[in-house]
């Protein structure tokens, strides 16, 4: 009897936030419902998903959902995280987002069309969709396609499990394809190297301070050197490693920073997943309700390009 190869199934998973916010920007404001409520991330959205799955024919398909986009866990450990970004404090549950008073509305309507088409939409109480993307990541056993405007997910590229980031440069129809050789010649680093990399730079978008005097490139060749993380620490502790006294005393300094920020650089790996259908549907999941939305919301030919190209 001969050997049977199963087909290996293609996971794409969506980092929702980072792609409606480049929908709402990359749409005009004059994409309106008839009610004449701007709808241009809804559609974008929309356009995006039948861009995605036409190009690259996904086998399983997840709306990641920042259900906490500034979890306290790690705020606790770097009080600056996304501190910037806030723009309610609250007392009871996660801090507001500063988000354009135009866009807000929308994802509620995004979030129900995606719930009527069928595509499953997974956010867990106090992660980021990061976390969601990583813990579905590190489960998956085929191939696993990111599609973010967010550098910190290439920490999960991972060539030997076929884990790659689509990064939109154009819309979605122009994506980076960022693999290991491609971090390798962008950054010098890999998968897991690029999260160590971020670590010392620092992040001003994020909060996150870096090591003073440790830019981009010196953070890059101080990898090279010494392997990762770990590797650089040690070398502080050892007077023949080659480290200039700057580097040195930078590094020595910052051991407080440095202790924690693994742990709010790296995305989590350990989030408790619901059970959730991740097959792409090939028919909306309740198609009365999909013909209601459609008619509240004017969403058009971007919502029947993409049933068209789900039923293919």
């Amino acid at each position: 009897m001969r050997n049977v190869t199963l087909p290996t199934r293609r996971l794409m998973l969506l980092d929702t936030a980072s792609l409606y916010f480049r929908a709402y920007f990359g749409m005009p404001e004059s994409v309106k419902a008839p009610d004449g409520t701007p709808v241009n991330a809804v559609r974008g959205l929309l356009e995006f998903i039948d861009r995605l799955v036409k190009d690259h024919r996904p086998d399983d398909l997840v709306a990641c959902m920042d259900a906490d986009w500034r979890p306290q866990w790690r705020v606790d450990l770097i009080p600056s995280y996304k501190a910037h970004r806030v723009a309610v404090e609250t007392e009871t549950g996660p801090d507001q987002e500063e988000v354009p008073d135009t866009l807000s509305p929308q994802v509620p309507v995004i979030e129900e069309v995606l719930d009527a088409l069928g595509i499953a939409r997974v956010g867990v109480e106090g992660y980021e969709a990061d976390d969601v993307i990583g813990t579905f990541t590190g489960r998956a056993t085929g191939p696993v396609d990111i599609v973010t405007g967010d550098r910190d997910l290439y920490q999960l590229v991972d060539d030997a499990r076929g884990v790659r980031v689509l990064y939109p440069l154009k819309g979605v129809g122009t994506l980076q394809l960022t693999d290991e050789a491609w971090l390798r010649e962008k950054y010098g680093v890999d998968g897991p190297g690029y999260a160590d990399l971020a670590l010392l730079r620092g992040d001003p978008s994020d909060g996150l301070p870096g090591v003073p005097g440790i830019g981009e490139k010196t953070a890059a060749k101080l990898l090279a050197e010494f392997g990762d993380l770990a590797g650089i620490m040690a070398a502080v502790d050892d007077p023949r490693a080659r480290l200039t006294p700057s580097q040195r005393k930078r590094l020595d300094e910052s051991r407080p920073y440095i202790a924690v920020a693994p742990t709010v650089v790296k995305v989590a790996g350990d989030v408790p997943l619901p059970e959730v259908d991740t097959a792409l549907p090939h028919a909306p999941r309740r198609p009365a309700a999909l013909d209601e939305l459609a008619a509240r919301w004017g969403l058009g030919g971007s919502l029947h390009r993409l049933l068209t190209t789900l039923r293919v």
